[in-house]
């Protein structure tokens, strides 16, 4: 039996296309028309790129989105307030020379994140039915396992979309899951696999809750588990996947939660897959926690096997190590390869040259 591979969800987008999701973000893209195409043709080469490199779980490389959360902003109302306070990830306050690297490839970067301040409900239908349209035009030259297609969880909007509307966090959370439940339901009644983006359950730890007790942030993570499983309290588990991360940048990640202390909570949510980072330096070793913890029979685990944050071609032998340790502890037929995170969470940031990222170097792995 052989291992399936697949990836987190975004890959690079074209130059011409940065460019216009660009110029859409500014309020300035002069034909809406020639953006979708453009983004319908991308959908279609990311498509037969990854079939190309191998990879059986696919998705449309996010090809029409400026980034994997700030998107949602224009598919729900209630986001035209003023712009969120701008964050800082603790580590990099630790050793602030190392946010260099991460510069705009693009100038400048245009990532709009306004406040809540209205009531939120879901006006993204048109756009949702345009990116499940591009899948199954894409599918017509490809024949993958399966595809799926990524959505913001509400913990991760509400991570970076700051709510000066409903009375507090939670009665945001559940707003946002309410509104959310459209796509969500949308992506599977396509015939999808939905991955869930959530960030927020190890990312936030040292974003917002840096020093505040490990309780603390546990009941944090607790609430977003709640609240994401009402969100897809309509699609089956199995049809679901979870992707959690610890931000994926490059970083010292000192301040990065351990995975062991919230591993319990995550698995509580209703999905059949969870995907994690499993590759870079600070969760490599991550592995033994699967020694200790007992994962629901039905359910796949994604280990990261790939670091989406650097240049290093990483040697197939090592690759190959890090599947085995996984595949060894709950079974080759609960194992899919993946990635730690995506390689363009957003158009504006480049950590990873495109064509290693895309795999056209592969043959000289």
């Amino acid at each position: 039996m052989r291992i399936l591979t697949t990836h987190t969800g975004s890959l690079p987008r074209p130059e011409d296309v940065v460019i216009m999701l660009n110029a859409r973000e500014a309020g300035e893209l002069a034909n809406r028309s020639t953006l979708e195409a453009r983004v319908r043709e991308a959908v279609a080469d990311c498509m037969s790129q990854q079939q190309q490199v191998g990879i059986d779980v696919m998705s449309d490389g996010e090809m029409g989105k400026i980034a994997f959360w700030t998107y949602v902003k224009d598919r729900l109302t209630g986001f035209e307030g003023d712009e969120s306070p701008p964050f800082e990830w603790a580590d990099l306050r630790d050793y602030p020379a190392t946010s260099e690297p991460l510069v705009p490839i693009s100038p400048p970067p245009i990532r709009r994140r306004p406040s809540c301040n209205g009531p939120i409900t879901y006006q993204g239908q048109r756009a949702v039915e345009h990116d499940i349209a591009n899948l199954r035009e894409a599918l017509r030259s490809v024949n993958p396992e399966d595809v799926f297609l990524p959505a913001a969880s509400p913990g991760v909007i509400a991570m970076f979309m700051q709510n000066r509307y409903y009375p507090n966090e939670t009665a945001y959370l559940y707003a946002l899951a309410d509104a959310m439940k459209q796509e969500l339901n949308a992506i599977h009644q396509a015939g999808f696999l939905l991955q869930l983006d959530c960030p927020d359950l190890a990312a936030a730890r040292h974003l917002y809750f840096a020093d505040a007790p490990l309780e603390t942030f546990r009941a944090h993570v607790s609430r977003r588990i709640e609240v994401l499983n009402h969100a897809v309290a309509d699609i089956p588990p199995d049809r679901m996947r979870l992707h959690l991360c610890w931000g994926n940048y490059e970083g010292p990640h000192h301040r990065d939660v351990p995975f062991r202390d919230i591993i319990d909570l995550v698995l509580q949510a209703r999905v059949g897959a969870l995907s994690f980072e499993a590759a870079n330096p600070r969760h490599a070793h991550e592995w033994q926690v699967f020694e200790d913890v007992s994962v629901p029979e039905d359910m796949i685990l994604i280990p990261g096997v790939v670091d989406s944050t650097t240049n290093f071609i990483e040697h197939p032998e090592l690759i190959a190590q890090r599947i085995v340790q996984y595949a060894k502890l709950v079974g080759r037929e609960r194992v899919i390869a993946g990635t730690d995170c995506g390689f363009a969470t957003n158009v504006n940031i480049r950590q990873v040259n495109p064509a290693i990222a895309l795999g056209e170097t592969a043959g000289h792995g």
